[in-house]
């Protein structure tokens, strides 16, 4: 009888998420919630049909890797879980507790790793610069991503903040993209009121390392040193892996952090930063 009355909430809970996205456009990650607790109250006539539960947790892994956008590391995180459930049915005791030992120092280091991330998900004291580097994000098209908006908005305020300041965009043109990421970004600022006189364009960088290396060489070509005279607007959880490979080039910046998106989608970018600061620290880039 409880396990039917847990059903019944998952399925009202379902139908509230699907009366969310499909009839409140615009809503955003308020669908997620009703859906995420429908899930959740699966779990308690599963516990005992461990198979099953496992089955459900891939399923929500793959549509969370591959149905929304945004929300890739939540998907291989739920998947690890639901392999963490199999090992511990399947495994023999000995496997299991190496299993568990090595998650746990995994988790150890992950939190390690966030620290510095969270610590510099800001934007910096004394942030005025004489030049400002927006790192590019992706272009659908010739449209800005959200979160290549959410960073012209924080480079946007920036300009409007210190007026004698200009900007660097960079990005060049990737998959999907008909425009580099310098050109729409160009595009969406001019829009906005910001004098073209105060864009340069780097429009050849494939990564957050070119980004940084090819607008320094236009600060040389202009014939300043960027040390220290450089601001680099990103998202949040990007910020302290931008200045840290600013700094390995020779160049101390300060963070501008842009404004934030859904908050989900901003924790699996979180997530999946802790993965790039590693390989930053392992290989330099």
């Amino acid at each position: 009888m409880n396990n039917k009355i847990w059903v019944i909430a998952a399925v009202l809970l379902l139908l509230l998420s699907l009366g969310l996205y499909f009839w409140l456009p615009g809503s955003g990650e308020w669908p997620l919630i009703p859906a995420a607790l429908a899930f959740l109250s699966l779990l308690v006539p599963l516990k005992k049909h461990w198979k099953l539960l496992c089955s459900a947790l891939i399923a929500l892994a793959i549509f969370l890797r591959f149905a929304l956008r945004g929300y890739v590391y939540w998907g291989y995180a739920i998947a690890f879980v639901a392999f963490l459930i199999f090992a511990h049915h399947v495994f023999s005791r000995l496997l299991w507790r190496i299993l568990l030992v090595l998650t746990c120092i995994g988790l150890v280091y992950f939190c390690i790793v966030e620290i510095p991330i969270i610590k510099s998900a800001r934007t910096d004291a004394d942030d005025e610069r004489p030049y400002l580097i927006v790192l590019g994000a992706a272009v659908y098209g010739d449209q800005p991503s959200l979160t290549l908006v959410r960073r012209m908005e924080g480079a946007l305020e920036y300009l409007e903040r210190y007026p004698d300041s200009r900007v660097i965009v960079s990005g060049g043109m990737g998959p999907g993209e008909t425009v580099t990421e310098a050109q729409a970004m160009h595009d969406w600022l001019v829009a906005h009121g910001v004098a073209e006189e105060r864009i340069l364009l780097e429009n050849r960088a494939t990564s957050t390392q070119e980004n940084l290396s090819y607008s320094f060489a236009i600060i040389r070509e202009c014939g300043d040193d960027p040390d220290r005279k450089v601001a680099i607007v990103s998202s949040a959880y990007h910020l302290f892996r931008a200045k840290s490979m600013a700094r390995l080039q020779g160049v101390e910046a300060v963070g501008v952090a842009a404004p934030w998106g859904y908050p989900m989608v901003m924790l699996n970018y979180f997530i999946r930063e802790a993965f790039g600061v590693t390989h930053l620290w392992v290989f330099g880039w």
